[in-house]
Parts: structure tokens; C-alpha cells; sequence
């Protein structure tokens, strides 16, 4: 029993960690030539306990897009978009790939 309290606690001091979180369907993706960025927006509820630096809510970001796990999100993005399909972002808490546009940590398909 004390092992699994610890996990709870646990668990829950690093969802803390995150960012924002929505659920909705992805739409409006952009890739841009001049410097790899991609951002999207979602259809749904509007983020909750996005970050601080996040003042344009509107969108998320891809954190590294030539990364493996960016290349990963960017594939579940486009398939949940021809599919109309509901995902759920779960933000970093941080703005380091653009100023005002939460990266994202997590890309869950429902």
C-alpha cells in the first residue's frame, strides 16, 4: 500500500510538470520552408493551464521537428487529420521552439 501511494504522489507531481492540455481535432497545419517550424490549432475545448509564455493560445508547436519524436508527432498529426480524429495535446510548459507557441510533450490519439 505504501508503494502505491508513492506512485500516486509521484504521478501526480509530474503531470504537474506539463504544460497546457486540449482535446480536440488538429486543423490549419503549417510546415514552413524558411525555417522547419511546424504549428497547428486545435478544434474543441480551449487549452487549460497553458504556459505562461503561451500568449497566443491559439496554437502548439513542435518542439524539435528534426527530431524523432517531432517527426513521430508530425506523422500523428496529419493521420488524425485526413481521419477527423480527436487527439489530445499535452503541452511541455515551455516556449523554446517559438515565443509565444507552447511545445509539445506529448500527442496522445483517443
Amino acid at each position: 500500500m505504501r508503494s502505491f501511494s508513492l506512485f500516486l504522489i509521484l504521478s501526480i507531481l509530474t503531470t504537474a510538470a506539463f504544460g497546457g492540455t486540449q482535446t480536440g481535432v488538429p486543423y490549419n497545419l503549417y510546415v514552413r520552408a524558411t525555417d522547419g517550424l511546424v504549428y497547428f490549432w486545435m478544434n474543441g475545448a480551449a487549452a487549460t493551464n497553458r504556459a505562461p509564455c503561451a500568449s497566443n493560445t491559439g496554437y502548439w508547436m513542435i518542439q524539435n521537428e528534426n527530431s524523432n519524436a517531432g517527426k513521430m508527432q508530425l506523422a500523428q498529426i496529419i493521420a488524425a487529420i485526413g481521419a477527423n480524429q480527436t487527439v489530445t495535446i499535452v503541452g511541455s510548459g515551455q516556449c523554446t521552439r517559438w515565443p509565444d507557441g507552447e511545445d509539445i510533450s506529448n500527442v496522445i490519439i483517443q
